[in-house]
């Protein structure tokens, strides 16, 4: 842990303190409209802060959007509407916002509503409301709340936005970028058409520095490696309503995101003197590119009963080939690794669903989801070797036969569904929920397999408001996860230099877990602020992490693999809070606590101990502070993990990740023609991010040293500029 955690979490905590006891006797901002569980946001409240587009008037909400921005907000972050939570197909997650615009989401899972609020202007806004109930009538179940974006609908006239960006990165490269978008209604064709070409540009530098069994020295590796992306994406928003109770929507995205990587790396061996200096590049030109197409048709007959069926269709295209050059004193090279990987993943889901009320104060949604999951995936291997034969299809290096690198998987998933709304009264509702889930996972080409699943996904929500700014919400859950096909099948390992690939499991089954949550928000009067926080439990079964599937002592392998149950437990506390008892209601600070703990037995050790990849927690600090007489706006947020607990165990090595504290700042001037100009500065201070691996001879259970490798990272500072305006 870095010496800069320790006061910025001790200044953090006081500084929630601070906010909790000062805001309950703070005067209060003009009074917004709201009801028991929704609260309506105005186009006229946000008039003073000028905003550009309809990102801008959520990111001036308490405990939505982002603070500073730039992202999900610490205290509830919102996502698109076309599925999440890492859950399955369209199935709704919980504990983040869902967007909707004029109460529809997106049929989509990559083009999804997040990404059109940059692409609505802020005239068009009529208002905005936060929705803290459940309820048949909305477009979407089981979420934190529900963001819904209201446009007008008398708007008839044609829109143009733009944004004109460039990136700086630490070594001084600048990459452009830029944001089309025109935006039009005509009668009740509405339409967004955006083009969009964003820099990804990457430049990171690397030392490792490793000692042998015996600490005594082993090498030092320095490596430096560019990236040359850009993505450029082609997206499309369409709706029209046929009717006041007939609408439809159709929606398509194409993005190209090749990333040419080159590495150069320099290896110090320590253990002989004079020491030697090994000299290698890789040669990595990347090609990736996916689409997107979804769409929905909803109808309302003539005793309010609604009907709906949506869909989406996408795939996404992968190609990577790493050739690794060894360079000569005379500058000389020779290829010494060939490794290219290839994947297609398609998608296809549709869902069909009919709502009805069926008491006072009741009503009842049922319907069917179908989804079929494709991977098409492929791995090659080519190394130097003086006794085999070279052939050009691995780079002119000898092939490696490697179990299960050439094979199809297949998902086939029918859920009906069936769901209960009951509101008792106007401060309580229960939604009640029953999912069936039957698959059907089938694998060809290297391996051969076929297995069938069926899960029963009950779920109850319960949500009390105790008074119009106070509700209490309890939930329990069954969710299966969704399975990454990647692990089915042997692919690339860009985690390890010295393993070049992982195995693929032809085994595996769903993980899942029964979630209990209980949550407590507490909106501060006349809107100053949001309190909320979480207490969580999960019971995790059939846990997907790393298993000893070895066939031979002489090549350990491992490959992800159902390991077992397992429990997660923890608390999350946000607060977003203006600054009025200060005197300072344009300042909005919002912080973030997480704290958790998890546990399982380790298949590869018998010890019990944490799950892999999750820590003991993280907290955040941001703020945004709004001038409007001077059309400024700025603002900084500060990111820290609690390092030391992130560790990732393997069959013959343990890795432990930390990361040094992440400080952002940014400013934005509004001119008087309306035209954003934002300036932001990332990872100041170029923040390190470390990891320690440990390597054993043999397997890890053994506990006989090899060798330790401290190895750190740094993307460093990242400077931009956007200029963003409307015609």
């Amino acid at each position: 842990m870095s010496a800069m955690n320790s006061p910025i979490r001790k200044c953090y905590l006081a500084f929630v303190c601070l906010l909790c006891s000062a805001s309950f006797s703070s005067e209060s901002l003009a009074q917004i409209a709201e009801d028991e569980s929704t609260v309506t946001y105005p186009a006229s409240y946000f008039a003073e802060y000028g905003p550009v587009n309809a990102k801008d008037m959520l990111d001036r909400i308490p405990g939505v959007g982002s603070t500073t921005g730039g992202g999900s907000s610490s205290s509830g972050g919102f996502r698109g509407g076309g599925g999440g939570g890492g859950g399955r197909g369209f199935g709704s997650g919980s504990g983040s916002s869902e967007i909707l615009i004029n109460g529809k989401r997106t049929a989509g899972k990559n083009n999804q509503t997040s990404g059109v609020l940059n692409r609505i202007t802020a005239d068009q806004v009529d208002y905005i409301q936060i929705i803290r109930g459940t309820s048949g009538e909305l477009d979407v179940r089981g979420s934190g709340q529900v963001v819904n974006v209201v446009l007008f609908a008398e708007l008839d006239n044609s829109s143009l936005s733009y944004q004109i960006n460039a990136d700086r990165s630490r070594d001084s490269d600048i990459a452009p970028g830029a944001n089309l978008s025109y935006s039009n209604r005509v009668g009740g064709f509405d339409y967004v058409l955006s083009a969009v070409a964003e820099p990804r540009y990457g430049h990171k530098e690397s030392e490792e520095n490793s000692i042998l069994g015996d600490f005594s020295p082993n090498d030092r590796v320095i490596e430096d490696s560019i990236t040359e992306q850009t993505s450029y994406d082609l997206t499309a928003n369409l709706g029209y309503e046929f009717s006041d109770r007939s609408s439809a929507r159709f929606n398509a995205l194409f993005s190209q995101n090749d990333n040419p990587t080159k590495t150069r790396r320099s290896t110090t061996d320590l253990t002989v003197m004079p020491n030697i200096l090994e000299l290698q590049r890789d040669d990595i030109p990347g090609e990736q590119d996916n689409w997107e197409i979804g769409g929905d048709y909803e109808t309302f007959l003539n005793n309010g009963d609604r009907f709906k069926i949506l869909f989406v269709l996408n795939q996404d295209n992968r190609g990577r080939t790493r050739e690794r050059f060894e360079i000569f004193a005379d500058g000389s090279e020779e290829k010494n690794l060939f490794l290219e990987s290839g994947s297609v993943t398609e998608e296809e889901i549709i869902r069909s669903s009919y709502t009805r009320d069926i008491f006072d104060g009741q009503d009842i949604e049922f319907g069917i989801e179908r989804a079929v999951t494709t991977l098409d995936s492929n791995l090659a291997l080519g190394v130097l070797d003086s006794t085999g034969n070279p052939s050009a299809n691995f780079g002119g290096l000898v092939a490696v036969a490697l179990s299960n690198a050439n094979s199809i998987v297949e998902e086939v998933r029918y859920e009906p569904f069936l769901i209960h709304n009951w509101n008792f009264s106007s401060r309580m509702s229960l939604e009640s929920t029953l999912l069936y889930e039957q698959s059907e996972i089938t694998q060809s080409g290297d391996v051969s397999n076929k297995r069938d699943f069926d899960f029963v996904k009950p779920k109850v929500d319960l949500r009390y408001d105790l008074t119009p700014t106070i509700q209490l919400r309890g939930s329990i859950e069954k969710i299966v996860q969704q399975l990454r096909f990647s692990d089915f099948v042997a692919d690339t390992d860009s985690n390890d230099e010295d393993s070049n690939f992982a195995a693929g499991n032809s085994e595996l089954r769903q993980e899942w877990y029964w979630s209990y949550n209980f949550n407590a928000e507490y909106r501060l009067p006349n809107d100053v602020g949001v309190i909320d926080g979480q207490i969580f439990y999960h019971d995790h079964r059939d846990r997907i992490e790393r298993l000893d599937v070895s066939v031979s002592e002489d090549n350990l392998l491992s490959a992800n693999g159902n390991i077992g149950d397992g429990k997660m437990y923890g608390i999350r506390l946000n607060s977003s809070i203006r600054m009025h008892m200060f005197d300072m209601p344009n300042l909005l600070v919002s912080t973030s606590l997480s704290l958790a703990d998890s546990e399982i037995r380790d298949p590869l050790t018998g010890q019990n101990r944490r799950m892999s990849h999750h820590g003991r927690g993280r907290a955040s600090l941001s703020f945004r502070h709004d001038i409007p007489r001077l059309s400024l706006n700025w603002g900084a947020s500060v990111r820290d993990n609690f390092d030391g607990n992130t560790k990732i165990y393997d069959v013959d090595d343990l890795l432990t990740m930390r990361a040094e504290p992440g400080l952002s700042l940014f400013a934005e001037w509004i001119s008087p023609a309306g035209t954003s100009w934002r300036w932001d500065a990332r990872d100041i201070g170029n923040p390190e991010q470390c990891s320690d691996r440990t390597r054993y001879v043999g397997r890890l259970s053994a506990g006989i040293l090899e060798e330790i490798e401290k190895r750190c990272s740094i993307r460093g500072l990242i400077m931009s500029l956007k200029i963003t305006g409307t015609f």
